[in-house]
């Protein structure tokens, strides 16, 4: 299929596929740590409204860049890979990028207009923090369909660099705006999208050879096809994961979403691991040509996957207490409480992606919008029990449910349009040594037995005999090595 890679073994496979996850994942790294280390900056200068507040449109914009890109992003990967000649690729190329740009800015333009309505509908109050938002959309479609041409490309190096540009323009932007300039929660909002904006200027120029005026109609029709019927997948998907500060603020208060917003921020320390994966994985998972060994890799991804985003979830939730209490000031404790759920919603949500690329790879993406339908579902109706009366905490409880249906629902379906042998015991046993070992920290409590039961995680792994017999010798033989 496509213009893939040679046929390479298994652990060549899952080489290359570490190797371009490891170096998307740099930017991830600094992006992430630089976030973290904002937040004493964000919670001096911000209240827990602010704050609130500032979710909120993070959650509108995730939205809406959904509705306007109108799956055009999954297209051009799937026909992008399925392009046999240079001409056509080209031509796929600058069809995704005039269309995105006409979206966007049709976009922001409505955006401008209707501010005040959808600040009211938010509760937020402030029309420029909704207009700041739809600025920030215009940006961050733009330019992630130039940087989705590097990873089209494996030019990891080069999206990596852009990152990196991104996130240091971006913070530098974010202090002076917050601090220097005390814009509040508006600074935080502008600061955000302003390496986005700066580096997508400079991108036009790195691919202005590939941007040509040049728009096939037909093409389009063709990639809606396939990416529309995306849409209502990817806006169930942002409701399973934005929709509880909507019902937060509604059903408790501003205060709230912004104690729940900091937990949010500590959990996604596992963005981390599903941005460098997800950034990785389509271009990868496409490019396998042979339909046995594409089954085959894909198995010993999810297998690895899971026990890597396990470990995470275990460190995150067990270490939950003191990482809030290093980054906030102490009004923002209590945040520490919902970190263990999300950051397990995480890990199921890795799990879902995997999954997920048989359905594309198949051509059958026309019911991915039941499943993510499904567990929005599920997040909608738990949201509305569980939040009146634990607040925060029900709305964590609604998230990892919703993502563990997805995931259940998503396997089912997978399995009968692309089936793959994954390793389903070796899968369960990582999750569940993850889990027995966060209940078991929790029950004890202090610093040092939560680090202990973190560390403990990959040999309570080789004790439950996760490892296969294959693999244990390899490990051997490399521990002979050394």
């Amino acid at each position: 299929m496509g213009t893939g890679s040679p046929h390479r073994s298994l652990p060549a496979q899952m080489r290359r596929l570490g190797r371009h996850s490891a170096v998307y994942g740099l930017g991830g790294i600094v992006s992430r740590v630089l976030a973290v280390f904002l937040l004493p900056l964000y919670t001096r200068y911000l209240d827990t409204d602010d704050f609130g507040a500032v979710g909120l449109v993070v959650a509108m914009s995730a939205v809406l860049v959904t509705i306007f890109r109108l799956g055009i992003s999954s297209a051009f990967f799937r026909f992008y890979f399925d392009s046999t000649d240079a001409a056509r690729r080209l031509l796929v190329v600058r069809t995704s990028f005039w269309f995105t740009m006409g979206s966007a800015t049709l976009a922001l333009a409505a955006g401008l207009l209707l501010a005040a309505p959808v600040a009211d509908v938010l509760g937020i109050g402030d029309p420029n923090l909704v207009r700041a938002g739809f600025a920030g959309i215009w940006a961050q479609m733009n330019y992630e369909q130039l940087t989705a041409l590097f990873r089209a490309e494996e030019r990891s190096t080069a999206f990596v660099l852009a990152s990196l540009a991104n996130v240091l323009i971006t913070i530098a932007a974010t202090v002076l705006l917050v601090v220097v300039w005390e814009q509040g929660a508006l600074g935080v909002i502008v600061g955000n999208f302003a390496g986005t904006l700066a580096v997508y200027l400079a991108l036009l120029a790195v691919h202005r050879e590939q941007l040509g005026l040049e728009f096939s109609r037909p093409l389009l029709r063709e990639m809606n096809r396939f990416g529309i019927p995306l849409v209502p997948a990817a806006l169930a998907l942002i409701a399973v994961n934005f929709s509880d500060r909507f019902f937060l603020v509604h059903l408790a208060d501003l205060d709230e979403v912004g104690l729940y917003e900091i937990g949010v921020r500590v959990a996604s320390a596992m963005v981390l691991l599903l941005t460098a994966f997800r950034t990785a994985w389509p271009a990868f998972a496409y490019s396998i040509e042979d339909e046995e060994e594409a089954k085959r890799t894909y198995a010993y991804v999810l297998t690895y996957l899971v026990a890597l985003a396990s470990w995470l979830a275990l460190a995150l939730g067990l270490l939950a207490p003191w990482l809030v209490e290093l980054l906030t000031t102490p009004q923002y404790q209590e945040g520490d409480r919902v970190v263990a759920p999300l950051a397990f919603g995480g890990m199921a949500y890795a799990a879902y992606i995997v999954m997920a690329i048989g359905v594309g790879r198949a051509k059958r993406t026309q019911f991915n919008w039941a499943i993510t339908g499904l567990a929005a579902v599920v997040n909608v109706v738990l949201n509305l029990i569980l939040i009146p009366p634990y607040g925060m905490i029900g709305a964590a409880v609604a998230t990892v449910a919703a993502y563990s249906v997805m995931f259940a629902a998503m396997t089912w379906y997978a399995q009968r349009v692309f089936p793959t042998p994954y390793q389903w015991r070796r899968v369960l046993t990582a999750v569940a040594a993850a889990v027995a070992l966060l209940l078991a920290g929790k029950a004890v409590g202090g610093l040092a037995v939560a680090l202990a039961l973190s560390l403990a995680y990959p040999l309570a792994l080789l004790a439950l005999g996760f490892l296969l017999p294959e693999e244990r010798s390899r490990l051997r033989a490399t521990r002979s090595r050394t």
